[in-house]
Order: structure tokens, then C-alpha cells, then sequence
């Protein structure tokens, strides 16, 4: 399968902030959502082209999440105001990695990670 597009996203995508979004934000989306498959198996092979069609299908459900997430900048955040002092903050990024269950898609590239174990031999003379 070839490599994902911002058309793809578009085509795919219900929802309608996507539609205004560029296609240079819409790679930028893309290239997010690449590098989180790259940490997740740790295995930058899974994303070299030509992507396997469930590594493309994780792609595709991820750069929408962060399309959507960059659309909606204010989701997820927190106002509070004490008299005349207000605050904002984040709660989170608003996007559920979990209820997109990628690990079914993600799982066989996954590559075990060393236990990082350091061994020392002593030489006694």
C-alpha cells in the first residue's frame, strides 16, 4: 500500500475541521502520527514505505486524532477563576490512544526492548 496523504485523511475523516485544514497541516498530522508507531513498537522499519495496510490503517485513526486535536485546541482544557485570578491548564491532550485500540493493528511490529541489564566480568590475576 502506498505511503498515507493528506487527501487519505481527508477522505477518510467525518469530521468537518479537517476539511480546512491544509495540506501542509494535514502532513504534519501525518508525520505525528508515523513517529508515535515508530515509539510505540520501536521498530522504524514499520513505517517505510510501502506501509502495510494495518500500519496505514493506525496512521490514517492516528493523523485524524491529531488533526482533530490541533482543530480543537481547546478541548481538554481546564478554566478556573478566584476573584480577580483565572488560570487555564491542560487536562490532557484529548485524544484516547487507548479506545482507538491500536495495539491490534501496532502489535506484531512491535520490537522487544533490551531490559537495558548492564553485565561486568571481573578478572582476578
Amino acid at each position: 500500500m502506498s505511503a498515507l496523504t493528506p487527501q487519505d485523511v481527508r477522505e477518510y475523516s467525518a469530521d468537518a475541521s479537517i476539511a480546512g485544514r491544509t495540506d501542509a497541516q494535514l502532513q504534519v498530522d501525518i508525520t505525528r502520527a508515523l513517529q508515535w508507531i515508530v515509539t510505540y513498537t520501536h521498530n522504524a522499519s514499520a513505517v517505510n514505505a510501502p506501509l502495510p495496510d494495518t500500519v496505514r490503517l493506525a496512521a490514517l485513526l492516528l493523523a485524524e486524532q491529531f488533526a482533530i486535536a490541533a482543530a480543537h485546541p481547546d478541548v481538554g482544557l481546564k478554566s478556573e477563576t478566584l476573584d480577580d485570578y483565572s488560570y487555564t491548564r491542560a487536562q490532557s491532550s484529548g485524544i484516547d490512544f487507548d479506545a482507538l485500540q491500536l495495539g491490534s493493528l501496532l502489535d506484531a511490529y512491535k520490537v522487544k526492548q533490551k531490559n537495558g541489564n548492564t553485565e561486568l566480568r571481573l578478572l582476578v590475576v
